[in-house]
């Protein structure tokens, strides 16, 4: 009965986090010939600034609300239960889509721009999903079930481009309101699949949670702060990568929305594959594991950025190995060594983490692409090189300090 138990949880999380990362993914292939392919419309030529300016200022928004929702919603279902929060947070992002659907076909920009960014705050739900599993779970199981919901994060990014490229023939808008019907049915998955919580702790109101839990609170706490660092610098190259990837695909190779979607599709097929794999049990150290995997991602990056269009494109693919063992280890790890500190809150600093790098990365690239794309890469391929480097040093300092401690017992 308890294995049941766990495989209907495990499913039940990785089915909403394939079902949310769809529409989350939409955008990434219709945006780019929209905001650089030369066609004047009322999205790329709001208030007269430059479109690629616009498309950067784009790309920010959502992650903005991501790195809103991801600190408040891990500690909010900490508090108030995770079955809840996911529920309102599926419903609130259906809504979001639908919005946005709207604003493409007024082609307003400021409307465009309000509906990503709400979308973005109710889709830092993955924390909760996260948080869901590695405070259920435990040993290799939770290794194993993070593992999985990896993939079906990776999955979700693989099959929202293709529904983008596959459903664009019948309107731009058409794949949003697919958006909006799958996470209507996350929704009503949450509601099916996961049990009546009673809340935990006092009787306090939400805005004092999120006042006084959220998770950047974690940063009073030197290893996390360290962490923090360490984490902040990896997933600017990822993020710089996920981000204009798709702007070197319409740069260089002259791809348009659905060669992009059929690249993007490679590249996560890889990185579902590797989750299975990747998810296995290792007597060897998880830092330093984590270190040489970041190193192949900063390596990836770096060769999209200088290599030609076939190059480029092997990059892009390959890429999905490194980044699925690196996010199939650290969860793990945090969960182990964080997990005190509350399972909602920990997950959710990783995923405010990775929000921040992709505002960040967002706003450098805004001004760097009016150069040239390949600076934003390079600069994110030096921050994730410099990543595995601070995690080789801060793997060498604790094994002192763990060495140091025996000594002095």
């Amino acid at each position: 009965m308890a294995n049941m138990k766990s495989s209907l949880l495990i499913t039940a999380a990785c089915l909403l986090a394939l079902l949310s990362t769809i529409g989350a993914a939409l955008p990434y292939p219709i945006l780019p010939p929209l905001f650089a392919a030369g066609v004047s419309n009322g999205l790329n030529h709001f208030l007269g600034l430059p479109p690629k300016l616009l498309f950067g200022l784009a790309l920010t928004i959502n992650p903005l609300g991501l790195l809103i929702g991801s600190a408040l919603l891990g500690p909010l279902s900490d508090r108030y239960g995770r079955r809840p929060v996911l529920l309102v947070t599926a419903l609130g992002a259906a809504l979001g889509h639908a919005l946005t659907a709207w604003a493409l076909v007024l082609e307003s920009y400021p409307l465009f721009i309000l509906a990503r960014f709400a979308t973005g705050l109710l889709e830092g739900n993955g924390s909760v999903a996260r948080a869901l599993l590695a405070d259920r779970l435990q040993g290799d199981l939770r290794l194993r079930a993070l593992s999985w919901l990896n993939g079906a994060f990776y999955m979700g990014w693989l099959a929202g481009p293709l529904l983008a490229g596959a459903t664009l023939a019948w309107g731009v808008t058409t794949p949003f309101w697919v958006a909006t019907v799958a996470l209507t049915v996350t929704a009503a998955l949450v509601a099916v699949a996961l049990p009546r919580e009673a809340p935990n702790g006092a009787n306090t109101s939400w805005w004092q949670v999120a006042r006084d839990g959220h998770a950047l609170n974690l940063l009073r706490h030197a290893e996390l702060r360290q962490f923090f660092v360490v984490q902040l610098a990896y997933t600017c190259g990822v993020t710089a990568f996920y981000e204009f990837y798709p702007l070197w695909l319409v740069e260089v190779p002259g791809y348009g929305a659905r060669g992009i979607a059929w690249t993007t599709a490679a590249m996560c097929s890889v990185m579902i594959a590797t989750t299975w794999f990747a998810g296995r049990p290792s007597q060897r150290d998880p830092l330093r594991r984590a270190c040489l995997y970041a190193a192949g991602t900063a390596t990836a990056v770096v060769v999209l950025a200088a290599g030609n269009a076939w190059v480029g494109l092997a990059a892009i693919v390959l890429f999905g190995i490194p980044q699925a063992f690196y996010m199939a280890i650290v969860p793990n790890w945090c969960a182990e060594r964080f997990g005190h500190h509350g399972q909602g809150a920990v997950m959710g600093l990783l995923s405010t983490t990775f929000c921040l790098a992709n505002i960040l990365m967002a706003l450098a690239g805004a001004v760097l692409t009016l150069i040239d794309t390949r600076l934003i890469l390079l600069l994110g391929a030096a921050l994730t090189a410099s990543s595995a480097w601070r995690l080789h040093t801060w793997r060498g300092e604790m094994a002192a300090n763990a060495s140091l401690r025996v000594v002095q017992s």
